[in-house]
């Protein structure tokens, strides 16, 4: 297994239908409780493990995924009220090695995580076939991206980081 990429790299459907935006807004919107299920057990010794060398411990995995999606939120908004907007980036590594990634409480990023989530699958769930061919520009790459993409690379990143935190669940019991 691949432990940077455990669920392999996001592949955007050429077509994608309203099964797949069905699909990744419930990934979604059941990602908190899975992230909350998974980690509440969690020993300072598992938040302080990396699930590989050189990466993010359990701690900065959880409060990514919080700064992450809420720039998604973020974006999304923008992309409904602005033409094509050039979107923000930011620095994730940097901001993973910021004081409050790593020592911040998991659960002030938990609650986060848990009550973003419910506002962004309201929001997701309320958008058109017309609102999903909205698009963004990411200035990394200069990518322009429609937002049942972006639904899909956030399915994806959740999966993805809780990957992760599963692998570090196994490594320490």
């Amino acid at each position: 297994m691949d432990a940077k990429y455990p669920i392999g790299k996001f592949e955007c459907p050429i077509n994608i239908t309203q099964d797949h935006i069905q699909k990744w807004i419930l990934d979604i919107e059941e990602l908190p409780s899975k992230i909350i299920n998974l980690v509440s057990g969690f020993t300072e010794e598992q938040l302080e493990t990396s699930y590989r060398e050189n990466g993010w411990t359990a701690r900065q995995l959880i409060h990514h995924i919080h700064d992450s999606h809420h720039h998604g939120y973020i974006r999304f908004k923008w992309a409904m009220t602005e033409n094509n907007p050039v979107i923000k980036a930011y620095n994730e590594v940097l901001w993973a090695e910021l004081f409050d990634a790593k020592q911040a409480p998991i659960e002030l990023s938990l609650d986060m995580i848990k009550a973003l989530h419910a506002k962004w699958v309201y929001f997701l769930k309320g958008l058109s076939p017309d609102d999903l061919q909205k698009t963004f520009i990411h200035p990394e790459g200069d990518v322009t991206l429609s937002l049942a993409e972006d639904i899909g690379i956030y399915s994806w990143h959740g999966n993805h980081h809780l990957a992760h935190l599963k692998i570090i669940s196994k490594d320490i019991k």
